[in-house]
């Protein structure tokens, strides 16, 4: 019994890196978008996200099952809480990527040019990402604190993505519309980093069984 449950947690593992695989390939693809003016990568991007979300549903059920029909320990019932948990922040994340996606297809191919804060915004954003999935995989505590660290420079870089935004549009106020969009996009890369922080909160709980909140 305990071998067939040791496998189910092999799978559950296995696929919540498959997730966050394609978590970080959405977040990705929609900056590349973003700095080319890639539509047509921007598209694809707008489209992964039904995947990402029968991800997260498959991996719910499997936790549903292990939860009604083994009886795990304290320690794998941390795991199957925190991959619950991290789930949910993976879909989220993959929906701001459609988000950011949605809004390059609005530009046309106007791309970030002269804003250049955003695209290092970003860039930091995706290792945040890629850092919260591999902190995971390697059940590695002190990176997850390193991405829960992290989140201060991306902030830092959103209140001066801000800044810039407002000069933009007092320099040329006709580029308000464009304005708003690039603020918004940023917007979506500090929600991402949050939700990034999330994941590596959830993977120091399983590890270590503390988590701030509970």
């Amino acid at each position: 019994m305990r071998n067939r449950f040791d496998e189910q947690l092999f799978e559950l593992n296995r696929e919540i890196i498959e997730m966050g695989a394609m978590c970080e390939e959405a977040i990705t693809s929609a900056v590349i978008a973003l700095t080319t003016g890639d539509m047509e990568l921007a598209a694809k991007v707008k489209n992964s996200g039904s995947m990402i979300d029968q991800m997260e549903r498959d991996i719910e059920g499997r936790c549903m099952k292990l939860l009604l029909h083994q009886q795990p320990v304290a320690s794998d019932l941390r795991l199957i809480s925190a991959a619950l948990k991290i789930v949910t922040d993976m879909e989220r994340i993959g929906d701001q990527a459609e988000d950011i996606s949605e809004i390059v297809t609005f530009l046309k191919g106007r791309t970030t040019q002269g804003m250049e804060m955003i695209e290092k915004m970003a860039y930091e954003t995706i290792k945040m990402v890629t850092s919260s999935v591999d902190a995971f995989v390697k059940r590695d505590v002190e990176l997850a604190k390193k991405v829960i660290a992290q989140d201060d420079v991306v902030d830092d870089f959103f209140s001066k993505v801000k800044c810039g935004i407002i000069s933009l549009i007092t320099e040329n106020p006709a580029d308000g519309e464009f304005a708003l969009d690039l603020l918004m996009i940023s917007k979506y890369f500090e929600r991402i980093g949050d939700h990034a922080v999330n994941i590596a909160e959830w993977l120091i709980y399983y590890v270590t069984g503390t988590h701030k909140e509970v």
